[in-house]
């Protein structure tokens, strides 16, 4: 699964009034921001941009004072904000938004359970769209709704997708605390759990997040290769076991092509 490269967007082109060459400036740095798959320090954005320290300093300032920006800590990196977050998260939800539910909805009545997705949102998993199977017993979590990001089965595969750099610096930040008794705890145990995730195409969830809840999930790739979502199906662990999970592979990876195609148009 290949990963992003970090390059700057294109320069803008031509004279603009002062008024909209302030907010192109802003929009090129967050995404510059945004497109890079590691935190940027100020002398990578000055020369990412092509602008001067102090000018890429007011922006940094000024972008981080609204919420489009935060630094890591130890204040010298930054990364997307919640404001930014917000927008990519707005903007995957609208448009074709209706086709993807469609995809979700046929893919639970070709299962017969829950199915989501899903997508990166800081250190978590956030669920971009959700469609409930028809059980009494289930587990209800609205779109939007945030989830941990090392015991979860898309929060698994989308780590597993990262670049090792960039999945030390997530597991470092939010640690591996213990959500259930089968919650992988130890650093060893849960680097061998990516490997083989990222080696076989796919996650298991099993009863890591919630007791008597399991999960799989797979991949949701854009047209380079990168890894930019996840399909996830959840089900009860007295009637999803490993075995039945990974017996509905195709159906989720049709699904995911599927969602793939409407983030490529």
């Amino acid at each position: 699964m290949a990963a992003k490269t970090l390059k700057s967007a294109a320069p803008i082109a031509g004279k603009k009034p002062a008024g909209s060459a302030v907010v192109m400036r802003a929009l090129h740095f967050l995404e510059t921001v945004a497109a890079s798959d590691r935190p940027l320090a100020l002398p990578e954005l000055c020369a990412l941009l092509h602008l001067p320290k102090a000018t890429t300093h007011r922006l940094c300032q000024q972008l981080e004072q609204n919420g489009y920006v935060v630094r890591e800590p130890g204040g010298r990196r930054f990364t997307p904000g919640a404001r930014l977050l917000r927008i990519g998260f707005n903007a995957l939800r609208s448009g074709l938004t209706a086709e993807r539910h469609q995809i979700l909805t046929a893919l639970v009545d070709a299962i017969g359970e829950t199915c989501n997705f899903t997508t990166l949102a800081g250190h978590e998993v956030i669920y971009l769209d959700r469609v409930e199977a028809r059980w009494p017993l289930r587990l209800h979590f609205d779109t939007g709704s945030r989830v941990p990001i090392h015991c979860t089965a898309s929060g698994k595969m989308l780590l597993a997708s990262m670049k090792a750099s960039e999945r030390k610096r997530i597991v470092d930040a939010v640690g591996l605390p213990p959500y259930t008794p089968h919650t992988i705890t130890a650093r060893k145990a849960f680097d061998a759990e990516l490997s083989q995730v990222a080696q076989q195409g796919y996650s298991l969830d099993r009863e890591e997040f919630l007791l008597g809840m399991a999960a799989i999930a797979v991949p949701v790739m854009t047209l380079d290769g990168s890894v930019i979502a996840a399909v996830a199906c959840h089900a009860p662990s007295v009637r999803f076991s490993a075995e039945r999970a990974t017996a509905h592979l195709p159906q989720l990876r049709q699904a995911a092509r599927k969602l793939s195609e409407t983030l490529s148009r």
